[in-house]
């Protein structure tokens, strides 16, 4: 007797919805896929057919991925996504980097305390390391350790001065408090009582570069921004590529990976080109004149490369620092050797900044914060 064996396929009139699935999960995963390589995956599946799964596999490959350090968390998405959904050849399963592990025997049993506080430190030595890492040069494995570490940056809330005024032990006279208390005395004279102006939170705007130069750091910048930005009504945040989006609602979304998610979806222009200037004027015309930057601490994230012309990128510099109360530039190259600040969109930006600082690992994000912190 002949068993047929059943494999579920997805209905004939989902395949693009099928694929396009796919291309947001690999976006999900921290690849740089674009509008434009999503219709170019879809074209090349088109051309081999969906029912060919090993032919599926390397259409994506050929137009999803951008680099050899795409290839692992490709091959582990495509597994995933894929098991059970395609007829034809054998399922590609990633091979996962071998990870270093301790057995319990040998780090087991009495007067072995020496031996367990030598494992903490070199676990805590490791985790070090990789704080010091440049994200751009890390393997899939430990961008995936590192993705842990940002619930331990710090978020900054830098604070202003508000117009209201609250008690306080000292400052100045209160003049109203005082006369009532003497009045629920019955005019008997006591002591004086004070008050001082109170604080706010300063918003923070944080503009991200999400271009082609810049993809490499992409996922752990807006990684970096949901971190800020989670759970608060101060902090925006807007991609900046061929043109600006604003990605805050999707930011605010507990889980970050379904805020990364949330933002590849309405972000047409990943690894796309750069246009700053168009990009800042769009800003300050929509939303920054009008308020948003007003007193602001705005933090930009671009290694400067300007597809347009620096004259624009100049005259909305100068606009955004008139209104803003602190620009804060981050280039992920600042803190590397031999670094020099000669792109000409850091040439031009460079005389209306506050700040210019690097931003290429964990350590660098947490320098930051102290420079949002005390703006």
């Amino acid at each position: 007797m002949t068993t047929t064996r059943t494999v579920s396929t997805p209905p004939r009139n989902a395949p693009d919805a099928l694929l396009l699935g796919f291309a947001r999960a690999l976006r999900a995963a921290g690849l740089p896929v674009t509008a434009d390589r999503e219709a170019g995956y879809l074209e090349a599946v088109a051309v081999v057919g969906l029912d060919d799964e090993a032919a599926t596999f390397w259409a994506g490959r050929a137009t999803l991925c951008s680099s050899r350090d795409d290839i692992a968390r490709y091959d582990q998405v495509f597994a995933t996504w894929f098991t059970h959904r395609l007829p034809g050849s054998p399922t590609v399963t990633p091979q996962a980097p071998p990870v270093q592990q301790a057995s319990l025997e040998e780090y087991g049993g009495e007067g072995d305390g020496d031996r367990d506080a030598e494992l903490l430190r070199a676990t805590a030595s490791a985790t070090e390391v990789l704080r010091h890492r440049d994200v751009a040069q890390m393997s899939p494995a430990e961008k995936a350790a590192l993705t842990a570490l940002f619930g331990s940056l710090r978020r900054p809330d830098p604070r202003r001065r508000a117009s209201r005024r609250r008690e306080w032990h000292r400052g100045e006279i209160d003049a109203r408090r005082t006369l009532r208390r003497q009045l629920q005395r019955m005019g008997e004279p006591g002591r004086l009582e004070w008050r001082r102006r109170g604080t706010r939170s300063r918003r923070v705007v944080m503009l991200v570069d999400v271009s082609g130069s810049m993809s490499s750091y992409a996922d752990s910048l807006l990684r970096l921004a949901h971190r800020w930005s989670v759970g608060r009504t101060n902090v925006e945040v807007f991609t900046m590529g061929t043109r600006l989006t604003h990605v805050t609602r999707a930011m605010r979304q507990r889980d970050p990976e379904r805020a990364l998610i949330a933002a590849g979806d309405v972000v047409p222009d990943w690894s796309g080109g750069t246009r700053l200037g168009e990009s800042l004027k769009a800003f300050l015309d929509r939303w920054g004149q009008r308020g948003m930057a007003r007193g602001a601490v705005v933090v930009i994230f671009s290694d400067g490369w300007e597809r347009g012309g620096v004259d624009l990128l100049d005259e909305q510099m100068r606009r955004l620092r008139s209104l803003a109360h602190r620009v804060v530039w981050v280039n992920p190259h600042r803190g590397k050797a031999g670094y020099q600040p000669i792109q000409q969109g850091i040439v031009a930006a460079l005389p209306h900044c506050d700040d210019l600082v690097a931003g290429h690992s964990l350590r660098t994000f947490d320098a930051l914060a102290e420079v949002v912190e005390h703006a």
